[in-house]
């Protein structure tokens, strides 16, 4: 056997001691602290009743009161007013499973225009909306963002 054939023999068998030893590791939780993509215990709350408590910035950008205006109109009648949520019916926008970093505005416009299938939140599937452009949905995707600053949720 040549140099190379042993070279290229140790490298797979060094990679998979590797990937069988990371295999092997006891898992560990990465978690950001105050951070968790569990949604609150809402047993409590009785149904259609806001689901969290939303503080409101002073004041709103140009961009987010066009957005509050196209949330009211199409967004409000489930996920509550100001994005509070309505227990038994929709989640609030305005917690930390919708932070940037977990939902991108791109999600909000994709569940807009697709629907989305529950995978937080035990409402069920969420319709596609009719009649919202993609500018529309980025305009309540500013002013969701505005109401989570305002709550702490960058």
């Amino acid at each position: 056997m040549n140099f190379w054939a042993w070279f290229v023999g140790a490298f797979i068998v060094l990679g998979l001691g590797m990937v069988g030893w990371q295999y092997l590791q006891p898992a560990t939780e990465v978690a950001t602290p105050g951070h968790s993509m569990e949604p609150p215990d809402t047993s409590s709350i009785d149904t259609g009743d806001p689901i969290v408590a939303v503080n409101l910035p002073e004041r709103l950008s140009t961009n987010a009161q066009i957005g509050k205006n196209v949330f009211e109109a199409k967004c409000a009648v489930c996920h509550g007013v100001n994005a509070a949520g309505q227990n038994g019916v929709a989640p609030p926008l305005v917690h930390q499973i919708y932070e940037p970093n977990h939902h991108s505005d791109g999600a909000f416009v994709y569940a807009a225009a697709n629907g989305v299938q529950a995978h937080h939140w035990d409402f069920g599937n969420m319709p596609p909306i009719e009649g919202l452009t993609r500018a529309d949905v980025q305009m309540v995707a500013t002013y969701v963002r505005e109401l989570q600053r305002a709550n702490g949720i960058n």
